[in-house]
């Protein structure tokens, strides 16, 4: 665990649908139509409804990067910040940059909805083939980056909920090397 102002960020290893939490992240695609792996797990827990409010705050989807937040409908978060992730290609093509401001817009969001805690998934580490240990790595610094740049009183928890063993392993040991 890591305390940063007024802020912890844990990882613990679990589904981000499990985390008692306001907000989770969803690692989305652009069109904002759910799919597989994390989103469409959360397009199934949360309800037809959040189809329904995607398709009509973001009729054209959302570009890598960007956060869309809707209501969390039947799941127990009050929240879901929908991110798109990069897809990797040879790590050339600005995939580290556009990862980051995924992390970025997440943080962003839920200080502007005034979330007290919020839980990550590993974006685009599964069908995107983001690196684990890079992805990791930069979420980590980005996100305790942003704690440390723009403390908010609101923002108390921060979670990286990993699913699997190995994500959780390399979330964790980012977290531990990390220098603030």
């Amino acid at each position: 665990m890591l305390k940063i102002n007024f802020t912890t960020i844990d990882v613990v290893r679990g589904s981000v649908l499990d985390q008692n939490v306001d907000a989770i992240v969803n690692a989305a695609n652009t069109a904002l139509q759910g799919g597989g792996g994390v989103d469409g797990a959360v397009h199934r827990a949360a309800g037809k409804e959040l189809q329904r409010e995607l398709s009509r705050i973001a009729p054209n989807g959302a570009p890598t990067g960007s956060a869309v937040v809707t209501s969390g409908f039947a799941l127990k978060q009050r929240f879901i910040i929908h991110t798109p992730g990069p897809i990797w290609h040879d790590g050339r093509r600005g995939e580290a940059a556009l990862l980051e401001k995924c992390y970025r817009s997440c943080m962003e969001a839920a200080t502007e909805n005034r979330v007290a805690s919020i839980a990550f998934c590993s974006i685009s580490t599964g069908a995107y083939r983001f690196p684990l240990d890079a992805a990791a790595s930069l979420a980590i610094k980005t996100v305790a980056g942003y704690v440390k740049d723009k403390p908010s009183p609101t923002l108390k928890q921060i979670v990286f909920a990993m699913y699997q063993e190995l994500e959780y392993r390399e979330f964790q040991k980012a977290l531990e090397q990390f220098k603030p």
